[in-house]
């Protein structure tokens, strides 16, 4: 029986889409595909997820090697929060949630510096009972030892848990130790995708 509703949190209660955002705020597209391939899809992206070093440790590793220049890199990570908004429809479901009495929790790799800027901005994080993000457990999804850590700091039981996230890989992970998932390829189909597994309307 599911009791517990875990929430990823990118794409799934807030927007994360860097390219939308360079392209609607004038960046051309060699200089954004760059952008992105430097900074947001280099391995130190993933270790600041990962609380492996901080952010100047981070900015400093990614100059050495990138055509950008150090000052330009920390701009970019410090547009990072304005990247970032709620998908009000989704975060308007936790309150419908909590009142049929599920209890929620969030995990998200998510890197440390910024944290609780974002968690201190948006009431809706108040709705939750806990949560956790990567840097802080130094473990990222879809490893399966960041599942393990939540599930035991919090007490919770995999069988009776609902674990939705946008990536497959990290879906898989949580569904192999025995939890419910859902993969959340679009996100304002997650209404539907709740009322399938939990079957009921949430009203």
């Amino acid at each position: 029986m599911i009791t517990t509703i875990i929430f990823d949190l990118g794409n799934v209660l807030i927007s994360w889409k860097p390219e939308e955002y360079f392209e609607k705020n004038g960046y051309d597209k060699a200089h954004k595909e760059i952008i992105i391939a430097e900074i947001f899809k280099s391995p130190e992206w993933l270790q600041l997820d990962n609380g492996d070093f901080t952010l100047e440790e981070a900015v400093e590793r990614i100059a050495v090697k990138s055509s950008l220049e150090k000052a330009e890199i920390r701009a970019i990570f410090d547009l990072r929060t304005k990247i970032i908004f709620p998908l009000t429809r989704n975060t308007s479901l936790l309150p419908v949630l909590k009142k049929h009495g599920f209890k929620l929790y969030f995990l998200s790799n998510f890197p440390d510096d910024i944290f609780d800027e974002i968690y201190n901005k948006y009431d809706f994080f108040r709705l939750f009972d806990g949560g956790e993000i990567s840097a802080r457990i130094k473990a990222s999804k879809p490893d399966e030892k960041i599942f393990r850590i939540f599930l035991k700091k919090h007490s919770l039981a995999a069988e009776n848990c609902l674990f939705i996230d946008d990536s497959h890989k990290n879906a898989n992970s949580a569904e192999m130790l025995g939890m419910k998932v859902i993969h959340l390829e679009k996100p304002d189909t997650l209404r539907a995708g709740l009322e399938k597994v939990l079957n009921m309307k949430l009203e």
